[in-house]
């Protein structure tokens, strides 16, 4: 990274001294980052012909001093001027002083300048220019200069998230070309100058953004700058560099390859030695390119995000204070100035012993070694649906400040985002209740300064470089110290020895002991005596780890026992439910409650510690409390039946709800009418966002209560919940629980011999399938799924089916099959009065006519479909039938009306939070752009599509990556381009697609002999 932020190239000329400011030009403003134009106010002030302009330029450029006569003569007209050029240029100045305020165009010494008030001092607003909300000046010029010295000031003292802002709001002022349309040769030599300086802040801010960790977002940028300015080897190194953290080494050598050859080609030379340098270093696989150096922030900011997730602390913490000592000093370690690596503690023990207690209580003790921030997750380890840690690590992201845009889709690349967003900062990340080492590596800082504290169930031992810390039971000492803190030293002091059976009784754990002294607590005409004489009934002489889990069910029972019969019910309903949380309106449905004595239901669970708030609004059972409520329903409630009516209740709530989604989202669908019906109802939403809100923020749940009702006749309500759900396959949210959900339902449904439910379930499957690009099996679900619906004549499934059965066709190349297809889904849709639906169709036919050669009907077809939606509102759907006229225009070429298409459906995907979608568009916008030999901005979108991902998975990627080589093909980088083409055959020959062919050609193409 350069070490300073580039400022303008100083321009030649007289160093006369700069006079006092005219105070009537306070309110004129110029432009000349673009075309030379001036206001006074909001008002545009004629400038006048070309030559004029000239003159103009040539004084604001002077910055204020004194241009004589001559040397205007010079700057219009160079060494051939007219021969009348010094009244010329005297009429250019008395027409410019006629525009201007008074004293700003001012004549002395034989020539002229502009005098300007207040340059560098007026209030933030006062400039006008696009960007300037923290500086003011009258010329753009002045107000970028003003934003490029305090980016510098701001990166002196490491703020890059603050310099690359300023930097951004610099680079905005340019309106085009520099002096666009000015004459003469001083406007010819500063537009290069000013040209120059443009390029180096790009290539600044750009090293800035590697720095930050935006990495594959630079790549679309830096491939569009690099076919602009083929022979700027900055600009080359810096796409070598992002293309290499983007896990794309074979195309960041290659750009190399097309440097040199394209240096020796046009000018006969080497590369520069440090590209060389960097070419070696991505050879042997440096580690230290492999990250950025400092943290990513958001850039409206100019104070990183500082996260505070740490539950509140006990204030009744007790003992263990050699393991508090032995934590603290391993944690504090990392932040030292002597640390070199990130310090890693693993807790374990049983359920019930502690570890979350301590580790909060250390965590609390040793923020101060963090001022970065600390973290705090609930891996829910020890129940059947662990988080996810790609689902962690986009929360973590979003907590440290990143965008959700900027958060990627895979895996390995969010934790190796979220490394870089933590590399130059010193964080705490507290992972509680683990299920393995494999859940938890990716969650790690992995730099120094930074350090995780990991609970759960089982010793890490294959987590490597973790200080392991084994958790037992209290000692008695501890337990009766924690007893007694809770319950009050004047009732324990009399009663020592029952208080210690009482401990005793517990297992010494201190989730039981904690929860009998509540009890015992908020009975004041107890004695100690008789809760242990309670105690004293459980099963009393099981060793220590069958005693713990034992005793903390006695425990329980204790504190269950003393609930009042409305808190007994709601305990023992909700724990009826799966997933990691719920809802306080999905709680009251379970409950049949309304929501504010469902909330005070709950809340006096929270004051019992039989429940706990994961947040505001939402609620979750400890693992072993959730277990024991479900064995207190099973023994306890009556009548029998109101379990499954409580189960019935939920899943009528999530699936009335979805459906308003659904509604919202799809305004005029007819699906909503054909699901299930429910007898509890859903909630209502004011406005599309909200709606979305609460789909994505309930998807976990939702999608544990549909997999609840395999084997019960909830069924057919749970398959129709699924589909309702769609949009959390579509948008690329929760696609691998969504998907495992519906084979799930395919199984269930399959065994209940319920074709209908089976032959929706399989249409859902079908749909998952697709959006993956799995073309073979999603035909062979989408068979079983047709077979199913015609069976039973589920007219809703058979029209959806026949469209998705259409789509397969397109995707495998078979047009004519898939036209049939089309026409059936329609003739239904037609019926039933799906006209959103048909209308999807419809632009579906476009397509099949669009391979088959019928330009004409596709087009028609595919503005129908638009005119359709276009009815219903800003919708996904129209967003779609944008989408597909682009495509017929693209093939009519009609390039322009194409990219208006594709444009108008960015800006709704967007807004949908459709981001596989948007990939999609920009993958045919590069493919319009290729087509209308525009490479470079084909190579820009296809960067931009790659980086968002898209609607058909691996095979969809080929074909971006093929369409990325072409257009670098064009722009002769041959090298990168075959890289791209070697990916793209990987990724056909994995998926057997037929374009392995097409690319085959061209990277071993067959010459005559």
């Amino acid at each position: 990274m350069d070490d300073v932020v580039p400022r303008v190239p100083e321009q030649r000329g007289p160093e006369d001294a700069r006079q006092p400011a005219a105070e009537a030009s306070a309110a004129l403003r110029f432009s000349v980052l673009g075309p030379v134009r001036a206001w006074r106010g909001a008002e545009p002030l004629p400038t006048g012909s070309p030559q004029q302009r000239a003159l103009l330029a040539a004084l604001l450029l002077r910055e204020g001093r004194t241009a004589t006569a001559g040397e205007l003569i010079d700057a219009l007209w160079g060494d051939d001027p007219p021969s009348q050029a010094l009244a010329a240029v005297r009429t250019y100045a008395s027409r410019l002083r006629k525009v201007l305020s008074p004293g700003v165009l001012i004549s002395e010494s034989g020539g002229y300048a502009i005098r300007l008030a207040d340059q560098h001092t007026g209030s933030p607003e006062s400039s006008g220019f696009s960007g300037a909300s923290d500086v003011s000046g009258s010329l753009d010029l002045s107000l970028a200069q003003e934003l490029a010295a305090d980016a510098e000031k701001a990166k002196a003292t490491g703020d890059l998230c603050h310099a690359r802002a300023l930097l951004n709001k610099a680079l905005s002022l340019w309106d085009g070309e520099v002096l666009a349309s000015v004459p003469g040769p001083y406007a010819e030599a500063q537009r290069a100058r000013l040209d120059e300086w443009h390029l180096q802040l790009i290539e600044t801010r750009m090293d800035m953004d590697l720095e930050q960790g935006c990495h594959a977002e630079a790549v679309s940028e830096l491939t569009a700058l690099t076919a602009a300015h083929p022979l700027r080897e900055r600009l080359r190194e810096l796409l070598m560099l992002a293309l290499y953290r983007s896990g794309r080494q074979a195309e960041a050598l290659a750009v190399y390859a097309d440097t040199r050859r394209l240096l020796a080609d046009e000018l006969g030379v080497d590369p520069r030695p440090g590209l060389k340098e960097l070419q070696q270093r991505i050879l042997q696989a440096d580690p230290a390119l492999a990250e950025p150096s400092a943290p990513l922030a958001p850039e409206p900011s100019a104070t990183p995000v500082r996260p505070a997730q740490l539950p509140a602390t006990v204030p009744d913490f007790t003992g263990r204070t050699s393991f508090v000592s032995e934590l603290s000093e391993v944690l504090a370690s990392a932040s030292a100035a002597e640390g070199r690596v990130m310090a890693v503690s693993a807790l374990a023990g049983i359920g019930g012993v502690g570890k979350t207690t301590l580790a909060v209580h250390v965590a609390h003790q040793t923020r101060g070694a963090f001022p970065d921030g600390q973290l705090y997750v609930d891996l829910q380890g020890a129940g059947t649906r662990a988080a996810e840690p790609e689902t962690v690590l986009g929360a973590f992201l979003r907590a440290l400040g990143t965008a959700d845009e900027a958060i990627p889709d895979s895996l390995e690349e969010r934790a190796a985002l979220y490394r870089s967003v933590l590399d130059g900062r010193r964080v705490l990340v507290l992972l509680d209740n683990a299920r393995d080492a494999a859940q938890v590596r990716p969650l790690l800082p992995g730099t120094e300064g930074c350090a995780a504290l990991v609970t759960s169930r089982v010793r890490m031992v294959d987590l490597a470089g973790a200080h392991l810390v084994d958790l037992d039971v209290m000692s008695p000492e501890e337990a009766l110290q924690l007893f007694t803190k809770i319950v009050g030293e004047e009732r324990v002091a009399s009663e020592r020895e029952s208080a210690l059976d009482v401990v005793a009784a517990c297992g010494f754990l201190p989730l039981a002991i904690r929860i009998a002294a509540s009890r015992l607590a908020a009975r004041r005409t107890w004695t100690v005596s008789v809760l242990a004489a309670k105690l004293a009934d459980e099963r009393r002489r099981l060793d220590e780890l069958q005693a713990g889990d034992l005793a903390v069910k006695a425990t329980f029972e204790l504190g269950y026992g003393a609930l009042e019969p409305p808190q007994a019910r709601a305990f023992r309903l909700l724990g009826l439910a799966d997933g990691p949380d719920i809802s306080l309106a999905a709680a009251a449905a379970v409950l049949d409650v309304p929501v504010e004595d469902t909330e005070d239901l709950l809340e006096s669970l929270v004051d019992t510690s039989l429940l706990e708030s994961a947040a505001p609004g939402r609620y979750r059972f400890h693992d072993l409390v959730r277990l024991y409520a479900r064995a207190c329903a099973e023994r306890d409630e009556q009548p029998p039946g109101e379990r499954e009516a409580a189960m019935s209740r939920l899943l009528d709530f999530y699936l009335a709800t979805a459906a308003e989604v659904f509604a919202i989202e799809c305004p005029g669908d007819r699906l909503v009418d054909d699901l299930e019906d429910t007898a509890y109802p859903g909630l209502r939403f004011a406005e599309g966002s909200a709606a979305l809100d609460w789909l994505y923020t309930e998807a976990a749940p939702l999608l544990a209560c549909v997999q609840q009702a395999a084997g019960t006749d909830r069924l057919r309500r749970a398959v129709d919940l699924l589909w309702a759900a769609k949009d959390l396959t579509e948008s690329g949210a929760n696609s691998h629980q969504y998907e495992t959900t519906a084979r799930a339902m395919c199984d269930a449904t399959q065994s209940a011999g319920d074709a209908r439910a089976e032959g929706r379930a399989r249409t859902v499957l079908t749909d998952v399938l697709l959006v993956s690009g799995r073309i073979q099996q999603a035909e062979e679900q989408a068979q079983l799924a047709m077979g199913l619906a015609d069976s039973v004549q589920d007219a809703t499934a058979i029209s959806w089916v026949a469209n998705n059965r259409g789509l397969i066709c397109l995707h495998e190349g078979r047009y004519a099959d898939g036209k049939p297809f089309f026409d059936r889904a329609i003739e239904g849709l037609r019926a039933a009065g799906n006209r959103p639906f048909e209308a999807t169709s419809l632009c579906n036919l476009s397509r099949a006519h669009l391979g088959m050669g019928n330009i004409t009907k596709g087009v028609e077809f595919a503005q129908r479909g638009l005119a359709i939606h276009a009815e219903l509102g800003r919708t996904v759907r129209l967003a779609n039938s944008h989408y597909a006229v682009g495509i017929a225009l693209h093939r009519a070429d009609r390039y322009a009306e194409a990219l208006v298409q594709f444009s108008e459906a960015l800006g709704i995907l967007s807004d949908h939070r459709q981001r596989l979608w948007e990939g999609t568009t920009h993958f045919r916008i590069a493919e319009v752009h290729l087509a209308a030999r525009r490479p470079a901005q084909a190579a820009q979108h296809a960067e931009q599509a790659l980086a968002l991902g898209c609607i058909g998975g691996d095979r969809m990627r080929g074909n971006i990556v093929m369409l990325l080589g072409r257009a670098l093909s064009a722009l002769g980088q041959v090298d990168r381009a075959k890289a791209c083409w070697r990916e793209a055959l990987s990724l056909y020959e994995q998926n057997g697609a037929s374009e392995a062919d097409d690319v085959r050609a061209l990277l071993w193409p067959v010459t005559a002999a």
